[in-house]
């Protein structure tokens, strides 16, 4: 297929997917000057965008009709393929040369799958494009996309990607994305059981635990974790900025992926068992930096030791 033109405002750019993430999303692509309409299983979650001159979409077929480009952010592998294929999905609707960016975290071979599906049936692009930088990042438009699909269906959504990301890195053909995506998770996840571990063994050792942590942060242990998550589990700050359960998600994801590609990854495979646990002991709903009370409770210390 040929290159799809470049996606510039005032493009149509449809927003499916409304969650916290989605709705800042679909926010800033607003913003940046697209001609915006959105659609959510629950309208209610549309009603700020409508307010701000968004269409409403009835379906995904709907909202695909017309638009340039049509943009996903959901929880999982079959919500995506519902959304795409199913009734009254994406597929039905979307036009030839259109792009479709797939902004949700999911496994790597059906989004491989989906974009061949797409483009065979549809003449249509699929992008994967999951993305870093949680909530904060999603409202000021500085996420991490890490992209996947034909290189010319990336440069032709750049600017749409522009609208909700800061570094924009495509890494290769469609599936590409998910994997980078994957690695993304498994370093945190790893990164914050090690952090829960020498938060422990610090209060075990009578050790101040902010105090070790600023020490840590001076020298070449200093993360993104230990800056951030760290300071968490100290404080016991549970509401959720990324959900145990959905990092507990992303985890079978990273290890289906290292099972695939034959990849030797016990760290993975510890962080995943762990999440497995924490989402067990009834702490899903949580920040997945919960993981630190975890690791104290098995460690046998408090978190006020």
């Amino acid at each position: 297929m040929a290159s799809p033109d470049p996606i510039r405002p005032p493009a149509r750019v449809s927003f499916i997917g409304l969650g916290v993430m989605g709705a800042a999303m679909a926010a800033n692509i607003g913003r940046a000057g697209f001609a915006l309409s959105a659609h959510n299983r629950s309208r209610a979650k549309a009603a700020p965008l409508e307010e701000a001159g968004a269409a409403w979409a009835s379906d995904p077929a709907e909202a695909a009709r017309g638009a340039a480009c049509v943009c996903l952010c959901l929880p999982d592998t079959p919500d995506v393929e519902g959304v795409l294929f199913g009734p009254s999905g994406v597929a039905e609707g979307v036009e030839r040369g259109a792009v479709v960016v797939d902004f949700s975290t999911i496994a790597a071979a059906p989004t491989a799958a989906f974009a061949r599906r797409l483009a065979e049936e549809r003449g249509a692009f699929l992008l994967d494009s999951p993305v870093s930088g949680g909530p904060g990042g999603a409202k000021d438009g500085t996420l991490t996309c890490m992209v996947g699909g034909e290189a010319g269906a990336f440069s032709a959504a750049e600017p749409v990607l522009r609208a909700v990301g800061r570094t924009l890195t495509h890494l290769g053909p469609p599936g590409a994305g998910q994997v980078c995506k994957a690695a993304n998770q498994l370093i945190i996840s790893a990164t914050m059981q090690a952090v829960a571990e020498a938060l422990a063994l610090g209060r075990k050792a009578g050790l101040a635990p902010e105090a070790m942590r600023q020490a840590l942060l001076g020298g070449s242990a200093r993360s993104f974790v230990l800056e951030n998550h760290a300071k968490r589990m100290i404080e016991g700050a549970t509401a959720p900025g990324f959900r145990a359960e959905l990092m507990r998600k992303d985890m079978r994801l990273a290890l289906a992926a290292a099972r695939d590609h034959g990849v030797f990854a016990p760290a993975t495979a510890l962080a995943a068992q762990m999440l497995e646990a924490v989402v067990n002991s009834g702490r899903g709903g949580l920040d997945a930096s919960v993981l630190g009370a975890l690791v104290s409770e098995l460690s046998g210390v408090t978190a006020e030791a």
